[in-house]
């Protein structure tokens, strides 16, 4: 196997309209094994409840994850390690489920608060992605823009069943209401997946802050043409911003890469992807 790279970088801003960013996003890149991980939350409930709620998940999930590369995870097979990896992550979204809601009984003016959640966590070549709502994540690479999720939204299912078009969703009048969300119910329910990486890629993790503005299209152009390739969170939270900034905007990204020389090509254009030698990891606020 080719050496391992990875690189994170991450931002938060709170947009043109909103009084409050109810996002979260944590990023971590281990500086001593190839190891690396995004999460990214979207709060809902207002007078703070939403940036609590966000704030609760991120944090129980940058907890659990940066526990895991203990000694027993290390001795473990490849196979073991990722079946543990897997466990983790759906033990932490229970432990951040169960805590945002035991903070709405001690605490009731929070008591309509959730959060959206999407975190990728690559260890070695694995890469696994856990979401709830319609927080989202995607893969660049030589082949292009790949979604690895599917939002767990009223207009996802609307365009599952034929009632609507992907074209018609982007305008419906409900296209912001999901049908999952950590924070609501006793039992959650997280969609996670798993793929194991053969070549260099990039990991986009975005709240609906930024794909309210920005297609598929638009943020395949962006992973494209920019680099570093980390500086692309600075260009995706900008467009966001330039075209309305109505919600809270988040975007993190991990480089991974697999090849000595660290080049791959799109569209003929020969294209770094070695990563800067220090993590970036400063939320940037933005001055009102």
């Amino acid at each position: 196997m080719e050496p391992i790279r990875l690189a994170v970088n991450g931002r938060t801003d709170i947009g043109q309209v909103r009084e409050e960013n109810e996002d979260s996003i944590r990023c971590h890149s281990s500086e001593d094994h190839p190891f690396a991980y995004v999460v990214v939350a979207d709060g809902m409930g207002g007078y703070s409840g939403g940036a609590t709620a966000s704030g609760i998940a991120a944090d129980t999930l940058q907890a659990q994850l940066n526990e895991l590369l203990n000694t027993t995870f290390l001795s473990c097979s490849p196979q073991q390690q990722q079946l543990m990896l897997r466990a983790a992550l759906v033990d932490a979204i229970g432990v951040a489920n169960r805590k945002i809601l035991d903070k709405k009984q001690t605490h009731p003016q929070f008591s309509h608060m959730g959060t959206t959640l999407v975190s990728a966590v690559i260890w070695q070549d694995f890469l696994v992605v856990a979401h709830i709502g319609d927080s989202r994540a995607y893969l660049w690479n030589n082949y292009g823009l790949q979604p690895l999720t599917k939002d767990h939204s009223v207009v996802q299912e609307m365009i599952d069943s034929g009632q609507l078009t992907p074209q018609q969703a982007q305008s419906s009048q409900v296209r912001n209401h999901i049908t999952r969300a950590l924070g609501v119910a006793e039992k959650v329910e997280a969609t996670i997946n798993s793929w194991t990486l053969k070549e260099s890629a990039l990991l986009l993790l975005c709240s609906d802050g930024l794909t309210e503005y920005l297609r598929d299209h638009d943020i395949e152009r962006v992973m494209a043409t920019y680099r570093p390739a980390l500086e692309c969170v600075y260009h995706f939270i900008d467009d966001a911003n330039q075209r309305g900034g109505r919600d809270n905007i988040s975007a993190g990204i991990i480089e991974f890469c697999n090849r000595t020389d660290a080049v791959v090509e799109f569209s003929g254009d020969p294209i770094t992807l070695k990563p800067k030698q220090k993590e970036d990891i400063t939320v940037r606020k933005t001055q009102r």
